[in-house]
């Protein structure tokens, strides 16, 4: 029967795949970027994640395992649906906001995956394996901030003026794009701290 340590092992494998794999798809999404800000992001974040293939190597050490991956079909499909959304909104206003959702994507099971093996870590006693995974996991997170913060400041912006422009073109007025314009959120979205927002 299967034990927890079968379970991180297993798991460990499927993040070493993955943030190999998160190796080669970062460089094509910093290429793509056409804000100097995201594409600078993105290729401090490959730096940081080549770094995550080292250092979950030495978890593997550190529970006497050779380092190996196993296919993550979750990024392969995550980094798959980036790649269409690449291909999609080149030469649009909206290419920045498209691949900020697709890297956002990726981080968002990263930081799943490495609470998770963060936390089996501890339980099976490997303090040291548990310090290497809250290490990657806190860059994880740090990420995920830094294109929050991108497409708060510029990229949805960027892209809203050009609905605003379509909208315009067309004759028609969407009372969303005036209201979001004036930095003003609709009903239902969320603030700063998760919390709902209401009108």
């Amino acid at each position: 029967m299967k034990a927890l340590k079968d379970l991180f092992l297993e798991e460990l494998a499927d993040m070493y795949d993955a943030e190999r794999r998160v190796v080669k798809a970062l460089p094509k999404l910093a290429k793509a970027a056409t804000c100097p800000d995201l594409r600078a992001a993105l290729l401090a974040h490959l730096k940081e994640t080549e770094g995550h293939v080292t250092k979950l190597a030495r978890v593997f050490l550190s529970f006497g395992a050779k380092a190996k991956g196993q296919t993550c079909q979750a990024t392969v499909g995550l980094l798959a649906e980036g790649d269409a959304l690449a291909t999609d909104f080149k030469g649009s206003p909206a290419i920045n906001a498209a691949l900020i959702s697709a890297a956002q994507k990726v981080e968002h099971h990263e930081m799943a995956a490495y609470g998770c093996l963060h936390e089996w870590a501890g339980l099976l006693g490997h303090s040291e394996a548990a310090s290497l995974l809250e290490e990657i996991l806190d860059e994880e997170k740090a990420a995920n901030d830094k294109l929050t913060e991108l497409a708060r400041t510029n990229n949805n912006d960027e892209a809203l003026c050009d609905a605003a422009e379509n909208a315009a073109k067309t004759g028609t007025r969407d009372k969303r794009l005036t209201i979001l314009r004036r930095g003003i959120r609709p009903a239902g979205t969320l603030g700063k701290g998760g919390k709902i927002l209401t009108r």
